[in-house]
Order: structure tokens, then C-alpha cells, then sequence
């Protein structure tokens, strides 16, 4: 599309925020992108001192312009990001994170099991991830099968089942790797403690556990319950050993995502870390294959969105190198430049 053919077209677009796309001669997407004001934006491609090499080319294969007006900035955020997942669009930044990255599962059962895995099944488990390194989550499942007994068979341990006297004890049971829930030995209350302990632990929740796991001891102590107040204290010393094991950045940063971003000239990357009660629980690094000449605020922006809802991260607070408009307006955005949260 050139000035003079795009000439007719500036007089109709909208005041508005918006998302448009850039469509080939089939109708193919070409980029998609946002934009506060749709007429502003659009317009800017076909300005000559602002057009780059490959900005240009895409503009040159463009046939017709396609716009959609939406409410807010978050709309034009999410409705972006949904076009370019589905129409993968020729000129739009492409995320290499191509690894099939593992979960932690807590199976959705009766006497729930916890494990490994690369696939997500849309069935009410719960899953806890990605982790970028396989051994820190055979190292964090390790350190739950000890603090915690629970089963690895895969029998249908219903209520019925169990009344019914359908199954029998195994070794696992007998080397102390589990409680024997299958022949009753182990309550449904006390087994869902476990988990519910479990869940904090993966949500980065530690001091919680902690106090929680001081509690039962005491109570225990106070009934003359000794053997279970000397092991819940073994646990208890378990848990504050891997408190400290932990990657701690500082007690006073809470909850909050830290991104940082390096830029090459056909390349970038940006890493997020996921920071709760003062530790690292999870790490990511995507990089961005440039297509066209995007500015670094429209790449952070867009990655950010995509970072969060794939660590299913609540935090809200951000920690970015640099300052950029963020559509959520109740999300706290910090560009540090001093203090803990600079370093």
C-alpha cells in the first residue's frame, strides 16, 4: 500500500483506541497491532522520515488496513494478543519458547497424587509451573516425598473401594513412603493437610507452613502426643533447613515479578522471575525474533502480558528496566533506580 492509496483511507479511521492489521491481497494477516489513537497510529506508517527498511517492506506488500475499536487499553492488549496467536501474523515479534517446559500436578482424586509432568490436562488438577529445569523440580518433589507421605500407586482409591477392603499395603507403605490410605491407615483429613501444606510450599508460602506445622506440634506436646510433636519438630527443622537453601533475594520484597530486557539487532530477550515472600520461585528467558523495527516499550509490553499468564502470576507489582504504559492501571509498575529492587 502506498501514501496516495492510503490517502482515502485517513479520513475514516477512528479517534479511538483500537487494534488494526495490516492484510495482504488473500487476506492473509501481515502485523497486527495497538494503538490509543487508530487514525495517530496508523497513520505513522506512511510517514517517510519515520519508516524503517522493514516497516516499509511490510507496508509495501499491505493491500487493506482492518481496524477493530474497543473500549480500553486492556482491551486492545488482549484482543492483540489473541489475533496474533491465532493468525500468527508474518511481520509480528515470534516468542522462541519452544521447550515443553514441566509441571508440578496435584492430581484432582481421591487421596491426591503429586508429580512431574510436560502435558496439561483440562480436568481440575492443579498445576504449578513452568520450571525451566527439570532438576529443581525433582529436588523440590524430593524434598515434599520426605516431609510428606503420600501414595505413587495409581489405584482408585474411592470411599468405597477403601470401605470394601479392595486393596492391600505395599512396600511403600512399609519402608514409610506412605501411610497406607488405601487400607485406611491414613485419614482423608489428615491426608489433605499434607497437600494443603503442599500447595503452600509450591506457592512460595513457607512461613505459613511453618507456623502452621509449630502448631501442630504444640498441640500434640499439650496432648502428651510425643512421638508425633519429635516428628513434627524433624519437619519443622526440614522446613527451615530448605527455607534457608532457598534463592532469597530480600525479606522486604514480597510478591512481585522482575523483568529484565536485552535488546541485539535482530534479536531480544527478556527473563522474568517470579519473587514471593522475599524468594525466587520460578525463572523464565523468551527470546523475540524482531520482524520489523519495533520499539522496545511495544516488545515489553506485549512479552510481559504473555509472561504473566504463562506463570499464572497474581503479584501486583512489576519491576521493569525501563518505563512503559502498562493497559492495567492496577498493576504497580517500578523502574527502580536505586535500593534493593534496582540491584
Amino acid at each position: 500500500m502506498t501514501t496516495e492509496e492510503f490517502k482515502p483511507i485517513f479520513h475514516t479511521l477512528p479517534d479511538e483506541p483500537g487494534v488494526y492489521r495490516f492484510m495482504d491481497e488473500n487476506g492473509a494477516f501481515l502485523y497486527v497491532g495497538k494503538a490509543k489513537n487508530l487514525k495517530k497510529r496508523i497513520a505513522s506508517y506512511f510517514i517517510k522520515n519515520h519508516q524503517q527498511h522493514r516497516t516499509s517492506v511490510m507496508v509495501g506488500h499491505a493491500d487493506h488496513i482492518e481496524f477493530t475499536i474497543v473500549e480500553s487499553e486492556q482491551d486492545a492488549l488482549l484482543l492483540e494478543n489473541t489475533f496474533i496467536k491465532n493468525f500468527q501474523p508474518r511481520y509480528n515479534i515470534n516468542l522462541k519458547d519452544d521447550k515443553s517446559y514441566p509441571f508440578i500436578c496435584i492430581r484432582k482424586e481421591n487421596f491426591p497424587r503429586i508429580f512431574l509432568t510436560r502435558n496439561i490436562e483440562r480436568d481440575g488438577s492443579e498445576y504449578f509451573g513452568p520450571y525451566t529445569s527439570v532438576a529443581r523440580v525433582r529436588g523440590i518433589l524430593d524434598f515434599i516425598k520426605k516431609m510428606f507421605p503420600l501414595r505413587t500407586c495409581n489405584l482408585n482409591l474411592s470411599e468405597k473401594n477403601i470401605e470394601a477392603g479392595k486393596f492391600k499395603i505395599c512396600l511403600e507403605y512399609h519402608i514409610g513412603n506412605c501411610k497406607g490410605p488405601c487400607e485406611a491407615k491414613q485419614s482423608k483429613e489428615d491426608y489433605d493437610r499434607s497437600i494443603t501444606h503442599i500447595r503452600h510450599i509450591l506457592k512460595g508460602n513457607l512461613s505459613e507452613v511453618i507456623q502452621n506445622l509449630k502448631q501442630e506440634m504444640q498441640q500434640y506436646a499439650d496432648a502428651y502426643r510425643f512421638e508425633e510433636a519429635e516428628f513434627l519438630k524433624k519437619r519443622l527443622s526440614a522446613m527451615n533447613d530448605y527455607q534457608s537453601k532457598s534463592m532469597v533475594v530480600h525479606p522486604t520484597i514480597t510478591n512481585v515479578d522482575v523483568f529484565s530486557f536485552k535488546e541485539e539487532e535482530k534479536n531480544a530477550y527478556v527473563n522474568c522471575m517470579r519473587i514471593v515472600n522475599g524468594s525466587v520461585i520460578q525463572t523464565r528467558t523468551i527470546e523475540i525474533i524482531k520482524k520489523i523495527e519495533e520499539e522496545k516499550e511495544e516488545m515489553m509490553q506485549y512479552v510481559v502480558n504473555e509472561l504473566r499468564n504463562q506463570l499464572q502470576s497474581n503479584s501486583k507489582e512489576i519491576i521493569v528496566p525501563f518505563q512503559f504504559e502498562f493497559p492495567d492501571k492496577e498493576l504497580l509498575v517500578t523502574v527502580p533506580s536505586r535500593g534493593d529492587k534496582k540491584k
